[in-house]
């Protein structure tokens, strides 16, 4: 599936590429970001790389580029499933988190899989530690759909998951 460009606000998503890496690995790179993945910290570029940019990846990457500066501020992921279902994820570099990046950014990206690609459902997994990331969702109008007990065994132990959902009837764009 191609990686269509995402008109946002103050951002443009564009697909991800090599030269993202430098602008993302602070923040992939760090133990304390990285807590809440199901991967520990990056220990090298070039595994980052390989992991960011992996051909047989079944998803969808796009790099959040700041329009004037052109520094790239984020990264968005779509995880197709069944017919017309599609996850979500998202990273915003160290230093720009809290400043509505996440928000605009992954709210363009559900308009454009809503409107453009008729999904009927996105769905998210998240640590139910993971604050910041649960309420973005919930100001976006996901709905907590349920509690995966013991789903991931990761870095940082055996953890569950939080699944959100949202439908596209439900979707309101300025929430984004």
């Amino acid at each position: 599936m191609s990686i269509p460009t995402i008109e946002a606000e103050r951002f443009i998503l564009r697909e991800l590429a090599v030269e993202d890496v430098e602008a993302l690995w602070p923040t992939f790179s760090d133990p304390d970001n990285m807590r809440w993945w199901s991967c520990p910290a990056f220990t090298s570029r070039e595994k980052l790389a390989k992991w960011l940019l992996a051909p047989d990846w079944n998803g969808r990457s796009w790099a959040a580029i700041e329009r004037g500066s052109g520094e790239a501020v984020g990264r968005f992921v779509a995880i197709p499933g069944m017919d017309h279902v599609t996850e979500i994820g998202y990273a915003t570099v160290l230093g720009r988190q809290g400043q509505g990046i996440a928000r605009e950014c992954v709210g363009a990206l559900i308009s454009y899989l809503f409107a453009a690609e008729g999904m009927r459902r996105i769905w998210a997994d998240v640590d139910p530690d993971n604050a910041a990331s649960n309420a973005l969702l919930e100001r976006l109008g996901f709905a907590l759909e349920g509690r995966l007990r013991e789903t991931w065994e990761t870095h940082i132990g055996i953890r569950d998951s939080l699944i959100w959902g949202l439908l596209a009837r439900e979707w309101a764009p300025e929430a984004g």
